[in-house]
């Protein structure tokens, strides 16, 4: 990385991610999911979500602790999925009736499909909600992960893990708007390519609401 693009885009410590987390701008996340990442972009397609039964869910932004220079986890979902299946996603899933909040939801979900256990993972804090027209109202829960943790994918649920740096996630050069037609209307969305993956859609929405709330 060039010393210009070093003093643009820093490296950004899982320190400096907790103190963000904590500190975040912008509105309480409880109201202002409207003013926040692909959202702003299809006010037709919120109004519509709005109206619909939602089913609450839950999804951890985990980033481990590796220095300066910290690395956010993302899976590959299995192709026989019923609901998301074979895109790039946090991990997570819907709030279980025994779950007390989103946080526990969120640890819960993310040891089953890729086995950190909940004593590696620091909750720091939540983001506004993502109305997601598959039917979820998401909650992405904010957490610095320590390192040592081992990671056991479920084969049902999980082909794949995998990290890309928070310094390159934050850089807004790397947040492509796209639009796509879904039944007539026409989605916009964000994309961001890393190594071979491509994260867009809900994840990369919530990806954008992350750097619009902490890092802008």
């Amino acid at each position: 990385m060039s010393d210009a693009l070093t003093k643009r885009y820093p490296r950004y410590s899982a320190a400096e991610f907790r103190r963000r987390a904590l500190n975040q701008t912008g509105g309480p996340v409880d109201h202002s999911w409207r003013d926040h990442g692909d959202h702003i972009l299809n006010p037709d397609i919120v109004a519509m979500v709005e109206n619909l039964h939602l089913r609450d869910a839950a999804v951890l932004v985990p980033v481990v602790d590796t220095g300066d220079d910290a690395r956010v986890i993302f899976t590959k979902r299995t192709a026989n999925l019923r609901k998301h299946s074979g895109q790039i996603s946090f991990p997570g899933g819907a709030i279980d009736p025994t779950d007390v909040s989103p946080e526990m939801a969120a640890i819960r979900e993310t040891h089953e499909e890729i086995g950190i256990a909940g004593a590696f993972v620091e909750t720091v804090g939540r983001l506004p909600h993502y109305l997601a027209a598959t039917g979820f109202r998401i909650t992405p829960v904010l957490a610095v992960v320590k390192p040592g943790f081992e990671l056991r994918l479920n084969p049902r649920e999980v082909d794949d893990v995998f990290e890309v740096p928070l310094s390159f996630l934050m850089n807004p050069d790397n947040h492509t708007r796209d639009r796509r037609e879904v039944e007539g209307i026409d989605r916009h969305f964000y994309r961001m390519p890393y190594e071979g993956w491509m994260i867009w859609g809900i994840t990369a929405g919530i990806v954008r609401t992350l750097y619009e709330r902490l890092y802008e």
